[in-house]
């Protein structure tokens, strides 16, 4: 029997959510607006793709929000992947990023300036990671 991942949206009100498993971590876009509404419905969809355990990209470039939703939404966020040992970063879109430089929470969020530069960072660590193992690895053997 051959997995299928599903990569459709899920509904959110008046958000979309899409996932895809890349072969570096996990990319979730949303499109549309993150409100009281929907954030708890929104934040529970990402939250079990953190359990997934692979590296993942919160694409927020095409999000409407209020302001207060989408700071609990990067905290709960921020705070999931930490307790699962889990990289992330976000790719912010011009009103998410004025959002984060106004509430000051730009400092504490690792950013991404695009989705291809997030797996091109999770790249990079991987690299640095092998290259620090590999002295280690030539002195066992």
């Amino acid at each position: 029997m051959t997995a299928t991942i599903n990569t459709s949206a899920f509904d959110c009100g008046r958000a979309q959510l899409r996932w895809h498993f890349r072969h570096l971590a996990t990319v979730v876009t949303i499109h549309g607006e993150i409100d009281a509404v929907n954030v708890d419905r929104v934040i529970g969809y990402i939250q079990r793709l953190i359990l997934a355990r692979d590296p993942l990209v919160l694409n927020l470039s095409d999000v409407k929000f209020s302001a207060a939703e989408c700071i609990s939404l990067l905290h709960l966020v921020g705070e999931d992947c930490r307790q699962a040992e889990v990289e992330w970063t976000l790719v912010a879109g011009s009103d998410v990023s004025q959002m984060l430089r106004d509430s000051g929470y730009e400092t504490t969020c690792p950013i991404a300036r695009s989705v291809p530069d997030a797996l091109h960072q999770f790249s990079d660590v991987i690299v640095r990671r092998r290259q620090l193992l590999l002295p280690l690895v030539r002195k066992s053997a």
